[in-house]
């Protein structure tokens, strides 16, 4: 990670508490200042719109923020906190106050959901739009009852990183080897292959992952996982140059690599992916099918990557 802050959004909700808890230890780890970030209300925006517009130097300068102030009471009680930790109160739509202060981030925190929305809602409308356009990492951490990987702030694990062989941006393996380097672990790195249909599949079938028992017995399920695992070592090469003191372990699967990474976020501290299908232009504000799966369904919390601008890449 670059010396760029880790930026925490909170709006009072236990779910943002535990980003927030997720955010103070990542800015440790990786020696960073915290910026905790709160979008004011509907509200207190208008009411600092009205006294601008009247000129009512009369009235106070500030409306009441509760969730500020319940946040600075919190934090204040910690010992172990970053050297620097800033207090942002925003203005605008919260997706856009977000990507726009998330432009100096070096990872923007946020949990699956917020206040609004439904209950039953695995990841709320914010959190979705948040991680498919801010210009840095989105690490996405789910709430309480989304199992046992989601321990905010929790270390332990290693951390799991989607890779399509080919095509993931050097940006999401700098981040998922930048994050192990910091806690001590280990990157599983996942990759998926296709599985060919049986020969007695119908085209206009539903769709359908096949097992590799099911393919015919040509042994073709065993080159296609040795030329993945031969695609990935190419590519990791650098990284465990670059991070000598991370082990790495690979993994090739067949058919659905979202299933799997949901799968591995039960035990894993934290799954990296990158943002967009890489077939989608890089500019796309469409998230890609991969990640928006692991976002919708993972049990711990997930970092999406985009690509990034010179400035973020990691020193």
């Amino acid at each position: 990670m670059s010396s760029a802050p880790v930026i925490a959004a909170v709006d009072g909700s236990e779910h943002s508490l535990r980003a927030l808890e997720w955010a103070r230890a990542a800015a440790l780890r990786h020696r960073t200042g915290l910026v905790v970030a709160h979008v004011l209300p509907d509200h207190a925006q208008l009411y600092a719109g009205r006294r601008s517009a009247l000129h009512d130097r009369g009235q106070p300068e500030e409306f009441a923020d509760p969730v500020g102030d319940r946040i600075r009471v919190l934090l204040g009680s910690r010992p172990d906190l970053p050297d620097v930790v800033r207090y942002e109160s925003l203005e605008g739509s919260v997706p856009e106050a977000l990507r726009v202060i998330g432009a100096e981030a070096g990872m923007l925190v946020m949990g699956s959901r917020g206040r609004g929305g439904f209950a039953t809602l695995l990841l709320g409308s914010s959190s979705r739009a948040v991680a498919g356009s801010a210009p840095c990492p989105v690490v996405v951490v789910p709430h309480a009852e989304r199992g046992a990987g989601a321990a905010a702030g929790a270390s332990s694990g290693r951390v799991v990183l989607g890779l399509h062989a080919a095509e993931t941006p050097e940006d999401v393996l700098d981040f998922a080897f930048a994050e192990a380097a910091a806690r001590g672990t280990t990157v599983q790195v996942v990759s998926a292959y296709v599985v060919p249909p049986a020969p007695t599949m119908v085209v206009d079938s539903p769709f359908a992952v096949i097992p590799p028992e099911g393919l015919a017995d040509d042994g073709d399920a065993v080159p296609a996982e040795r030329e993945m695992l031969r695609s990935q070592t190419e590519r990791l090469t650098p990284y465990r140059t670059r991070y000598p003191q991370v082990p790495v372990e690979q993994a090739a699967v067949p058919g659905d690599a979202a299933g799997r990474l949901v799968d591995a976020s039960r035990s894993a501290a934290l799954v990296v992916v990158g943002r967009h299908h890489p077939r989608r232009s890089a500019m796309s504000l469409m998230i890609g099918s991969v990640a928006n799966a692991v976002l919708q369904h993972a049990h711990g919390p997930v970092a999406v990557v985009p690509a990034l601008p010179d400035r973020a890449r990691p020193v």
